[in-house]
Order: structure tokens, then C-alpha cells, then sequence
């Protein structure tokens, strides 16, 4: 492995790569935006990993792409933002936003050419596998007359050709658009024309042609033409009587950081207005082609008010998200196999009532191995028993036909008394969260927005049902989105419980979000932005406790995130007194683990693979270390981040029932400590190292084992012994 491929600065030169860190200074932090940088690294050489199935190579290709350009559009923004406003904003490591953003660029460039490096290596081995880019010069006629009856048929009515000159200004690209600067030369050698050819995103970027017989052979069944390459075969369609002299291939990324006024009376044509703001916002950075032009960049640069800092010149391929085409349903030979979700054992064994589940025990989901249509189906039911008095739902994101948002409705139509908390903060979905709001209104729920100056990002449901002349609460709470395509993908666990302490604290936390009621005597829930983060840092405070009074001390922590300075500070003071802290952090990760005397006792490492690891856990071993029956185990909606402790209404949930606590402990977090295929350990330095199964053994792949193996909660009649306790089976999960 390369250090500078996954960004790894060299010790010996990195003035900010110590072997001993003051527990002052400033570098005891990472620097939030770089070690972002450093996760998408992570993500790109997965695209390089033989291991993966090659398609599935294109695909982390592909989310790499797009990772970056919404880095920008946000983060880049931001920092751009604070430098217009001469805000000497200082990060906790110790830059001004001048110097990240000197920092961001030079890492971001040599990312950008490391994927494009990928690119030509899995273009090769698509080739040889039949999946094949191809290049202008290689169509054959056939091919070439294809083409053009797909560009008249497909294409050509789509299409709006620009002519640039003084009657014609250089028109609006919106953030993220797609288009073709072109010079043209007439016919008659009399005239020239700059023009400009936006395309549509609803035109795909990839043609694929038909197959062909040639000799009696026939051709690879996936040929693909990028559409830049259709379009400039037939310029001549839409420019007659002039033909090529030059292109440029470029794309826009524009500031997508949304600003809402604080005194807002009508959120909702707030946010309207908003959102026509972030489509014309200021341009952060244009990807271009690097063989066009010198003349078409100096244009288009200075028509887009463009500085040299924001131009990058691609030598490739101009938006790597769109990679994605390529990943074809005919070729599963090159993708993982198909996994299909299991229903929970219990649950079938009460024929599919859920509430019948819930009520035999608590029972935690982990998604999405355990499919998440149980909690649809859980809502369904709701809606359709006529015992079911009141529901109540926070949506911060769903899905465009969410079933979750027809079941809403379809319980307020039969006369429920349904609630729904929808943020319409929840960025790049607030557009389409204002269309729910109001086809749930239509139906006759009561929606409500949250707080102006906070999102409402908890994922909490709860159905009031009565049962023999009283009322039972069941809930629901969540580490992920209520957010049926997504929980396909990412794991996040799944509490369905009617435990009365966590529906008293459920509706105490519904009361804060509708009506502002300040939650008070909660029992099991800590909530953000009040009692989440003292939460966890008086559970630091007593693990260092244990440590000082010579009892075993220990916390296991798995996160997206961990930047905020406070708990961080937190997790050196509890090593420094001898708590052992094993993280496993996705992706940002501010802490500096491994330095002596600052944070010798803290691992951490981060897994990336064919799931997107989203769940929040945090487990306190209790004074008797982990794994403990005495352990405190929370699931949450929040990462450890100040937006989310600060500024966010976010959930902690304590895990009282004793099955559920055993899995967190013995399956999910000693599964994904126990990983070792799909993990990037991190060190002192900043730099992340591939973790390496011990010699003879095979790498344990934790994706894998959720895969085979059913929850330990969920189990029915069935599979009463099909559910394995890492911590017994295998040793070294939690050493």
C-alpha cells in the first residue's frame, strides 16, 4: 500500500505528525475537512481492491465522484463563505480557513487524479470482462448509423443550443450542470461561432449500443459511448452548415449551503424561497476538460467568474459520479451476490403481528440484514387495527413513494389521530420534504416543522393502541432514516419496544418538538441539544473513575463521526486515567489515537465495505469491562459532532431489556471490533493501514457475519441456537 495514495502524511517531513502531542495544543485534534479527505481515500480504494467483484469496483469509483463534488458544494462553500465575510474562524486543530483550504486543495487534486488513475485501470479489466468505453475511432459504421437515429429519436428534441455573443449572454448552468462549450468554424471557412450546449440531466451520460454479429461472432454484450462523444458526432444536426473547431467539456459545482432567515413566520415559503437561492448560489469549482481549448477555458472561466483556485483541468473522463451507468443489472457474474433481507424469526412465528412481537419481548432490528419492512409493516398495521388510537413520526428523510408516508396517511383517512414531525431542514431533501408536508396534510395529518434554529434529526415513532381498557405505547426508535431504498444499504438498529418508561419518554420528546415543552424526568433517553452530550461524558467520567479505583474500565464507541472538541477531551482524560476505548469511526474523526501520554489507551479504526455503516453505539463497560451483563449500552440518532450535540434534536437511548443488550455488546460491536477485511486502522500520524488477519487465518469480514448469522433478539422457535456470541465464538472480538 502507497502511503500517499490513502493521504497519509510522512512523519519524518509533517511538522504536525508528533510521537508525543501536548494535551493543550491544538494538534491533538485532526482537522475535521481532511479527515474527511482521508475517508474518501478509504472509499477509492475500495474501487482498487481485487477482492471486490468489479462492477462493484466501478460503484465505490463512482461514490467516491460524487462524495467529492458535495464536499465542495457544502463544506468548500462554507469555508469560502467565512473567508468573503473575514470571519478568522480557527478549527480546533489550529487553521484559519485560508489554510484548509489551501490543504483541502492540494489533497483534493491528488484525489482527483488517483480516480482518474482507477478509471484507467478498471476500464482495462471492463474491457476484458465485455464492458467496454468505447472510443469514437472505434465505431464501425453500423455503429456510427445506430448512433444517429438514437441522437434524432432520443436526443436531439431535449436539446437547446446556445449561440454566445452579445445577443446572447453566457446563460444560467445550475450547481451540478452538465455542458459543452464549443467553437464552431462554418462551412465556407467565412465564420466562426462560440456556442454553448447544456445537457439535460435527464439524458443518461452513457449510450449503450446493441449488439452485433461480426464474422459470425458476436460483439461484447455492453458497449457503451459516452453522450459528449454522441453529441460532437452530430454537432452538424444542430448547427448546420458549421462543423467542430474545438470543445470543452465542463461541470459546475455551485455553493449548496442553505441559509434560512431566523425570524421566519412561514417556514415553509422560507424554505422555498431558499431553495431557488442554493440553485443560483456562487460557483465553487469547474471541472473542465484539459485538452480543450486555452480560449474556451479563459471564457468560460471568466463568464462564470471563476478564479484559477476553483478551475480543474481533467484529463478524463468530467464527472466520475456518473459511473454508476456502467453498473448493469445483465452482468450479476461482477456484482455482489444478491442478499434478501430476513423477516425476524419472532415476528413470523406471531404470523406477521407485529405488535404481537413486541409484546412477548423487546426487539432490535439491525438492518439491514433484518428488513427494515417490518417497521413499514409495523406502521401498516397501525394504521389498519382499529384499536390503534394515535401515531405519532418524526421524517427527516424517506423515499420519493415512501410507504411509510402512505400508511400515515392512510391512519389519519380512518380517523387516527396522526402527528408527523417533518424536517424540512434535512439538507439536499428539503424540497422534496415540503412535497410530503403537504400530501400529508392533504390526508388529514397533523404536520408540524420543529425549530427554526435546530434540525430535528431523531428517529422516534410511537403507536397508541388500547388494549383491555387502557392505552399501550409501542415505539420505535431509530439510528437511521425512516427511509425504506437507503435501509437497503446502510445498517443502522431498529428498537420496537412498548416498555412504558421509554413511551413516557417518547411522548415527552414529541411534546418538545411540537409544542417546545422542555422534556423533564426523562427515564432511558438522553436528548440533544440538552442532557445527549453530558450524557456521555459523565459515562467517560465514571469508566476513569473505575480505572482510578483499579476496577477493569472500558467503553466500546461505534460512530459516523466523532469531531466535537468536548467529548473528545472527554476520551483523553479517560484514557489518560486507563479507560481502554476501542472506536470504530466510518468516516471524520478528529480524535489522535495511540500518542503517549494523551491517548495510548485508544484504537481506532474504521470500516468501510459492501454496507455503509451508519449505527450509533456506545457501551460503558460498568466498572467490570466489556463484555458485562453491568455494561450501559445506547443506541443513537447522533453522530459526535457539535452540530449534532449542539445544534440538533437527537436521541440517546438506553438499552434496559437484557437480550438486546447482549447483542449490541456480543454481536454488532464485537462483530465490527472483530472485523478485519474491510478495516482501516488509524494512527498516531494521521495515516490509515489495511487491519490484517493473524497469519494462517482467514480476514474476518463482519458484513458476512450479520449476513449468515440472525440477531440474537429476533430469534424465534426456529433459530433458537442460530445465533452466535462473538465474544465466546471468537476470542479476539474483544480483546
Amino acid at each position: 500500500m502507497r502511503a500517499d495514495f490513502l493521504n497519509i502524511p510522512d512523519p519524518q517531513i509533517d511538522p504536525r505528525c508528533l510521537a508525543s502531542v501536548d494535551r493543550n495544543s491544538p494538534r491533538r485534534f485532526f482537522n475535521r475537512e481532511l479527515s474527511w479527505l482521508a475517508f474518501n481515500w478509504r472509499v477509492l480504494e475500495e474501487a482498487r481492491n481485487p477482492r471486490q467483484p468489479l462492477l462493484e469496483r466501478v460503484r465505490f469509483l463512482s461514490i467516491s465522484g460524487n462524495n467529492l463534488d458535495e464536499f465542495y458544494t457544502v463544506r468548500v462553500a462554507g469555508l469560502r463563505g467565512l473567508i468573503r465575510s473575514r470571519v478568522e474562524n480557527i478549527s480546533a486543530d489550529g487553521m484559519t480557513p485560508i489554510q484548509q483550504l489551501e490543504a483541502i486543495d492540494a489533497d483534493a487534486r491528488a484525489l482527483m487524479r488517483e480516480q482518474h488513475n482507477t478509471l484507467g485501470g478498471l476500464a482495462k479489466e471492463l474491457r476484458a470482462a465485455g464492458i467496454i468505453l468505447m472510443e469514437e475511432e472505434e465505431l464501425s459504421a453500423e455503429d456510427r448509423d445506430w448512433l444517429e437515429r438514437y441522437f434524432i429519436e432520443q436526443v436531439f428534441a431535449v436539446l437547446t443550443p446556445l449561440a454566445i455573443d452579445p445577443a446572447h449572454p453566457f446563460p444560467f448552468i445550475p450547481n451540478k450542470g452538465f455542458a459543452l462549450a464549443l467553437q464552431l468554424n462554418s462551412l465556407d471557412g467565412e465564420r466562426t461561432l462560440d456556442a454553448l450546449l447544456p445537457v439535460p440531466g435527464q439524458l443518461k451520460r452513457f449510450v449503450r449500443l446493441p449488439t452485433r454479429v461480426e464474422a459470425g461472432v458476436e460483439t461484447p454484450p455492453a458497449r457503451f459511448v459516452p453522450l459528449e462523444t454522441v453529441l460532437s458526432m452530430f454537432i452538424d444536426r444542430l448547427f448546420p452548415g458549421y462543423e467542430l473547431g474545438g470543445r470543452a467539456v465542463f461541470r459546475v459545482l455551485r455553493d449548496s449551503d442553505l441559509e434560512v432567515e431566523e425570524e421566519a413566520e412561514d417556514l415553509v415559503r422560507e424554505f422555498e424561497t431558499a431553495l431557488k437561492r442554493r440553485r443560483r448560489g456562487e460557483v465553487i469549482r469547474l471541472k473542465i476538460s484539459a485538452d480543450a481549448p486555452d480560449s474556451l477555458k479563459r471564457r468560460i472561466a471568466e463568464e462564470l467568474q471563476v478564479g484559477r483556485e476553483e478551475l480543474i483541468e481533467v484529463a478524463g473522463l468530467v464527472g466520475m459520479g456518473d459511473l454508476d451507468e456502467l453498473i448493469i443489472k445483465d452482468r450479476p457474474d461482477l456484482c455482489w451476490v444478491p442478499y434478501t433481507p430476513r423477516m425476524p424469526e419472532r415476528v413470523k412465528d406471531h404470523n406477521g403481528d407485529i405488535f404481537a412481537a413486541i409484546r412477548q419481548k423487546d426487539m432490535l432490528l439491525h438492518h439491514p440484514y433484518e428488513s427494515f419492512e417490518t417497521v413499514v409493516r409495523y406502521l401498516q398495521q397501525a394504521a389498519q387495527d382499529p384499536d390503534v388510537v394515535a401515531i405519532k413520526q418524526t421524517l427527516y428523510r424517506t423515499s420519493k413513494e415512501s410507504s411509510i408516508v402512505a400508511a400515515l396517511c392512510e391512519a389519519a383517512e380512518a380517523g387516527k389521530s396522526v402527528t408527523a414531525l417533518v424536517e424540512l431542514k434535512a439538507r439536499f431533501d428539503e424540497a422534496a420534504n415540503i412535497r410530503l408536508a403537504r400530501q400529508l396534510e392533504r390526508a388529514g395529518v397533523q404536520v408540524v416543522y420543529g425549530f427554526i434554529d435546530w434540525k430535528t434529526h431523531a428517529k422516534c415513532s410511537t403507536v397508541v393502541r388500547r388494549e383491555g381498557g387502557s392505552l399501550v405505547t409501542y415505539t420505535h426508535y431509530g439510528t437511521g432514516n425512516y427511509h425504506p431504498i437507503t435501509a437497503n444499504i446502510y445498517t443502522d438498529l431498529s428498537l420496537f419496544t412498548c416498555d412504558p418508561a421509554l413511551g413516557r419518554d417518547a411522548a415527552k420528546l414529541f411534546n418538545f418538538v411540537t409544542g417546545y415543552a422542555m422534556p423533564q424526568g426523562m427515564e432511558h433517553l438522553a436528548v440533544s441539544p440538552m442532557t445527549l452530550k453530558s450524557t456521555i461524558i459523565e459515562g467517560l467520567k465514571k469508566e476513569a473513575a473505575y480505572a482510578a479505583a483499579g476496577r477493569p474500565a472500558q467503553v466500546w464507541v461505534k460512530m459516523n463521526s466523532v469531531i466535537e472538541d468536548e467529548v473528545i477531551d472527554a476520551l483523553y482524560k479517560a484514557s489518560q486515567a486507563g479507560v481502554r476505548i476501542d472506536m470504530v469511526i466510518r468516516g471524520i474523526c478528529g480524535v489522535r489515537p495511540g500518542v503517549p501520554g494523551l491517548s495510548e489507551n485508544i484504537r481506532v479504526k474504521s470500516v468501510v465495505g459492501r454496507f455503509l455503516e451508519h449505527s450509533r453505539i456506545v457501551c460503558f463497560g460498568g466498572g467490570e469491562g466489556l463484555p458485562s451483563a453491568n455494561a450501559r449500552v445506547y443506541i443513537s440518532s447522533a453522530d459526535w459532532m457539535g452540530r449534532n450535540l449542539n445544534r440538533r434534536v437527537e436521541t440517546m437511548v438506553e438499552i434496559v431489556n437484557p437480550t438486546v443488550r447482549s447483542q449490541i455488546i456480543d454481536q454488532v460491536m464485537a462483530a465490527n471490533l472483530r472485523d478485519e477485511a474491510q478495516s482501516w486502522v488509524l494512527q498516531p500520524n494521521g495515516s490509515y493501514v489495511r487491519a490484517e488477519a493473524p497469519v494462517g487465518e482467514d480476514a474476518f469480514n463482519c458484513h458476512d457475519f450479520f449476513m449468515k448469522y440472525p440477531s440474537l433478539s429476533g430469534r424465534g422457535r426456529a433459530g433458537a441456537e442460530d445465533a452466535p456470541r462473538l465474544t465466546e465464538t471468537f476470542p479476539r472480538a474483544a480483546e
